[in-house]
């Protein structure tokens, strides 16, 4: 069985879910400001892969830029294209994960019962997505933690915001995935950019 070439841990992914190809690197370059070390562009977004290939021209030289909602192998060879490193899914397929592992991108499947992620570990993937994280929480986390390898990393993704990220990162999330308490459809870049400064220090704070 192959793995994910890296286990780093990710830290805070944004999710620029609806938006479009004129926004991105605009909106992307403020997150990396801010500190955001990866950016996941949805694939139901307006020309995503056009949104993909123009964050990763501008800011993938220091940030990690991917493709989420990945739901098939075909998806995964179009991302790789437009230049995703990583591969965020809201499901465990074994199919995704690998093609993702084989061209050496880093998997995140979704999953919200142990054995989807036990699933996903075995099928390669170091980072798994709880997904929604509501139907986890914390204690599900910690409980999972103890139980699957120690470098595979969780990621609570789905109804995480400002009011719950630091106990997520007190309970040893290794990043979170943030959507639309940090970007909505149409949102300028100066908003999401004092979302993004909220978010991120809220995570160091905690995370630490």
């Amino acid at each position: 069985m192959s793995t994910s070439a890296t286990t780093t841990t990710t830290g805070l992914i944004a999710i620029l879910r609806g938006i479009t190809p004129e926004e991105v690197v605009a909106v992307g370059s403020v997150l990396v400001d801010a500190g955001f070390a990866a950016i996941e562009v949805p694939l139901n977004s307006p020309r995503p892969f056009d949104s993909i290939e123009r964050l990763a021209t501008a800011v993938g030289d220091v940030c990690v830029v991917g493709a989420g909602t990945v739901l098939s192998v075909d998806d995964v060879i179009r991302a790789e294209a437009a230049g995703s490193r990583i591969i965020v899914s809201p499901n465990t397929d074994v199919d995704v994960i690998g093609a993702a592992v084989a061209r050496k991108l880093r998997p995140y499947p979704g999953a919200a019962t142990p054995t989807e992620a036990f699933l996903a570990v075995g099928a390669g993937a170091r980072s798994v997505k709880l997904f929604p994280s509501d139907s986890v929480g914390t204690a599900g986390m910690k409980a999972w933690r103890a139980v699957l390898p120690t470098d595979v990393e969780l990621l609570p993704v789905g109804g995480v915001d400002r009011t719950n990220l630091a106990e997520w990162a007190g309970a040893g999330a290794g990043g979170a995935g943030l959507g639309t308490c940090l970007y909505r459809p149409g949102d300028g870049a100066g908003t999401v950019r004092d979302r993004a400064h909220t978010l991120m220090n809220i995570w160091s704070a905690d995370a630490a």
